[in-house]
Formats: C-alpha cells, sequence, structure tokens
C-alpha cells in the first residue's frame, strides 16, 4: 500500500481532485442540482430571507474544488512546497467560488416573480368577471402588484352578485375565495327592499 501511493505525486493529487471538481460541475449543469438536498447552507439563506444559491451549493464548491485542485498543480509544477500549492488553490478557488456565487446572486435577482401569495386577496377589493349567482359560484378579478390574479368566487352569505360588481375578498378557501358586496351594493339593494 505504501508503495502505491508513494507513486502518486503532489502534481498527480491535484490534477485528480481538479478533475473530481471538474466531473462534478459537468454533471451539475448537465442535470441540475442534483446534490442540492445535501446543500446544508440552503438553510442558512432560507432562515436569513435570501432565497437563490448559496455559497455552498453544488456548482459553487465544483468551482472551487476544481480551482484548488488546478491552482494547486501549477503550484507544485512551479516548484512550490505542497503546503504554498495548497495555499495557492484555496486562494484560487475561492476567488473562483466567490465570483460564480456572486453571478448566480445576480441572475438569481434578476428573475421576475409572478407568483402571487393568495393570503394577499384577503381584505382586497375585486371586480366581479362572472357573476355570482344565488349560493353559486361565479368569477372575481384583483389586481396585486403587477399582477392580474382571476379566482372562483362565492358570497358569503349565498346572495346573488351581478357582473361589474366591486366585492372585497374576505377569506380564500383552496382555489375559491369568500367575497362580500361592497358598501354601495349594499346600500342600493337594501333600498330596493320594502321597509
Amino acid at each position: 500500500m505504501g508503495e502505491l501511493l508513494s507513486q502518486f505525486s503532489a502534481f498527480g493529487v491535484f490534477l485528480g481532485i481538479a478533475c473530481i471538481g471538474f466531473l462534478f460541475l459537468l454533471i451539475s449543469l448537465l442535470f441540475g442540482e442534483i446534490f442540492d438536498h445535501f446543500d446544508f447552507d440552503h438553510d442558512l439563506d432560507h432562515d436569513l430571507g435570501h432565497g437563490g444559491p448559496g455559497f455552498f451549493s453544488t456548482r459553487v464548491m465544483s468551482v472551487f474544488i476544481t480551482a484548488f485542485g488546478g491552482f494547486g498543480a501549477i503550484g507544485v509544477r512551479n516548484g512550490y512546497s505542497i503546503l504554498t500549492s495548497s495555499a495557492i488553490g484555496f486562494g484560487g478557488g475561492v476567488v473562483f467560488a466567490s465570483l460564480i456565487y456572486g453571478f448566480a446572486r445576480f441572475l438569481y435577482s434578476q428573475q421576475a416573480s409572478s407568483t402571487v401569495r393568495v393570503a394577499e386577496l384577503v381584505g382586497r377589493s375585486a371586480e366581479v368577471i362572472v357573476a355570482i349567482p344565488a349560493n353559486g359560484v361565479g368569477q372575481i378579478r384583483c389586481l396585486i402588484g403587477e399582477s392580474m390574479v382571476e379566482k372562483m368566487a362565492r358570497s358569503r352569505d349565498g346572495s346573488p352578485i351581478p357582473f361589474n360588481s366591486i366585492v372585497t375578498v374576505e377569506e380564500v378557501l383552496g382555489e375559491t375565495v369568500i367575497v362580500k358586496a361592497a358598501a354601495r351594493l349594499q346600500e342600493r339593494e337594501e333600498s330596493k327592499s320594502p321597509s
């Protein structure tokens, strides 16, 4: 076993490390972040509310390992000791991994999010675009930020609400919202009813 280990040169070990890192980088680029369930930095980023890739994501770590091995091999090839070559490799790995991490964070921050949280609907005014029949289901449209959201709707008290009426969303039940007619409509209905 000792003879086998002595046959490996420091240059070969560093090149092997670079090859392993490059192999993992290719796998992650071709198949996506398949190793991300091992990403222990994800929980920290989630807790801090950052979202996006973490510093310990598969691609960033693969770039670090590849650069570490490559710069370490260059150091050994130029006659530096293993310790100095390891320091050079570590420095090169940190620089390149930081560049990739910064670029990935930049790309992630440029993504537009069209996701609207359903909880944002509660308390908002909406327009009835399909009349809500008595004890039936219609449809409403509500503007949240720059997103137009359309949802199936039922009236709170089961009363009909005509097309083009303004309602207030009171509750969200799955894909259906419970609405209440706006005050103007209720006043109009009450004035029509005989005293």
